[in-house]
């Protein structure tokens, strides 16, 4: 989305900047117990999708997964925006065959017992970016001390969550109505990544959800791939130019540094999507490299 709202894609632009990744992993797409029989993905045409938003990581990992099985996104399947608290009950409802979610809205179907966790996202991008915290630039520069203030807070929170040890306390501690609302058992099997998925399963994923805060710039550059090839954004993309405005990776590395947290080096590590390997220096070369796909 600050990737989006910085470029005027489905919004007047307004530069946005995206300080730290705040959970990576920690999504599913989740179906309709009715469709216990339908697990290969090449079988859900004129199924009926959710995602959070257009421009989005559910959006672009659920296009990518079915038109990795020869669907297309736009014309075999319907792809809907909801937002994820309303999920379940559009979900119980039959609007809906299924969602590619955030969590912990996948394991509450699950809870509700009206449908399974086809497949955690980590399955598919082991590491992907989920919720970020991004502002306006405006906001940065007109509140420093504030925002600098909120990003210390958010990596000392994020280094306290990836400790396995804190993740029933966190459960514990988010759970109540003024939080999450959700019930603590859902928030824990979530975050201790020991849970049912629904098809008479236990399974264990310590990583189902993770919290590694490093806003990668290649990550950017993924997402601006699949941008354009979705047809999101028209013609030339100067993609390490928007990346490296958007993503702070600088400023977060030096922020981690002074809270005495280990910091990574590098800017724009490869990723392996699916068995396909992205290389954010070729990102042209990538988005031409699929079989399906609406570029302009």
């Amino acid at each position: 989305m600050p990737l989006a709202i910085s470029m005027g894609a489905g919004s007047n632009a307004v530069p946005m900047n995206v300080a730290t990744i705040q959970n990576t992993n920690g999504q599913a797409i989740t179906l309709a117990n009715k469709h216990k029989d339908r697990r290969d993905p090449k079988t859900w045409k004129g199924l009926k999708f959710a995602v959070p938003f257009e421009y989005s990581m559910h959006n672009f990992l659920l296009r990518y997964y079915v038109a990795e099985a020869g669907l297309n996104p736009d014309t075999d399947i319907q792809i809907r925006v909801v937002p994820p608290p309303e999920m379940v009950a559009n979900l119980r409802a039959g609007n809906i065959d299924g969602y590619l979610g955030p969590d912990p809205f996948n394991q509450r179907a699950v809870f509700e017992e009206i449908g399974f966790i086809h497949l955690l996202t980590r399955e598919l991008w082991n590491g992907h970016p989920c919720c970020a915290f991004g502002t306006s630039s405006e906001f940065i520069e007109k509140n420093p001390n504030t925002f600098a203030a909120l990003v210390r807070s958010v990596l000392t929170a994020s280094a306290m969550a990836r400790d396995p040890k804190n993740r029933e306390l966190i459960a514990k501690v988010i759970a109540p109505a003024q939080y999450l609302n959700q019930p603590e058992t859902v928030l824990t099997q979530v975050l201790t990544g020991k849970f049912a998925d629904g098809l008479g399963n236990i399974r264990t994923v310590p990583d189902r959800a993770d919290f590694d805060p490093i806003p990668w710039q290649s990550m950017a550059v993924w997402m601006l791939t699949q941008m354009k090839r979705w047809g999101y954004v028209k013609g030339d993309i100067d993609y390490r130019r928007i990346a490296e405005k958007v993503f702070l990776l600088t400023d977060a590395k030096k922020r981690m540094k002074d809270l005495g947290q280990a910091v990574p080096d590098g800017a724009y590590p490869k990723f392996t999507i699916m068995g396909k390997v992205f290389d954010p220096v070729k990102p042209d070369d990538y988005v031409k490299s699929f079989a399906i796909a609406k570029m302009a």
